[in-house]
């Protein structure tokens, strides 16, 4: 059917994987920040800092992160842009947002936290000097439409940040794969209790675009300058675009 979209590597429809993706969030949410260390060794954090700095952005700017669950990159960016800033969280996924919100609340930082589709932001064109999704694009169901979204709400001149999992090297992949559908299922049932919703995650990485694919996809919503650097050999890659 051509209204059939992708859940790891089951066809779908777009409301069926809506519902999917958000149950999986909502049984990981409390364990995300745990698994995260786990699953990279810890290296994620070093990834988002790199994204971070790769924006350019300076203090006083204005940042949307899309699909920002527990706050990671909110709360660098906000470090970043400084008290003259703004740096607003967004995420689809109720629970996800309350641990976000929670976790900057605790650590003094007071940043609008709101829930929405990065299908249907609900903000104004030429709102924001930054926008950034990290490891969320590969879960929205119309990825087009976000990259669409971001393009909308970004200054003439803003930078798009995407930091996901990508294409590994090839000569790594077949360890990759080993890892992936067996060290992390066993890890999300023994840390989180939930070995189908790392199954999940494990299977959206395979369906996601490959590097040139999303630099392709970007730039037909409208960015321009795309580029993107490898990260963990392919393994992660960030991409950052332009609305010039």
């Amino acid at each position: 059917m051509n209204d059939e979209t992708d859940f790891g590597f089951e066809r779908v429809s777009p409301e069926e994987k809506t519902r999917r993706v958000r149950g999986v969030f909502e049984s990981v949410a409390t364990k995300y920040d745990l698994m995260n260390d786990l699953m990279s060794g810890g290296l994620h954090r070093a990834w988002k800092r790199f994204a971070v700095e790769a924006s350019g952005i300076r203090e006083g700017a204005r940042v949307l992160d899309i699909a920002g669950g527990t706050a990671d990159l909110a709360r660098l960016f906000a470090k970043r842009v400084g008290d003259s800033g703004r740096v607003i969280l967004t995420d689809i996924n109720g629970a996800m947002l309350t641990v976000g919100r929670d976790r900057m609340l605790n650590q003094g930082q007071l940043l609008p936290a709101v829930q929405c589709n990065a299908e249907a932001l609900p903000f104004p064109a030429r709102s924001f000097d930054c926008v950034s999704i990290a490891f969320g694009l590969r879960n929205v169901t119309r990825k087009d439409v976000a990259l669409s979204e971001m393009r909308r709400v970004l200054k003439p001149g803003g930078v798009a940040l995407i930091l996901e999992f990508s294409r590994v090297w090839e000569p790594l992949r077949p360890v990759y794969d080993w890892y992936s559908f067996n060290v992390l299922p066993r890890l999300g049932r023994l840390v989180a209790d939930d070995e189908a919703s790392y199954r999940y995650l494990a299977e959206s990485i395979r369906m996601h675009p490959d590097q040139a694919t999303l630099k392709e996809m970007m730039e037909k919503a409208r960015l321009e300058r795309v580029e993107w650097f490898n990260l963990a050999a392919g393994a992660v890659a960030l991409h950052r675009g332009y609305a010039l």
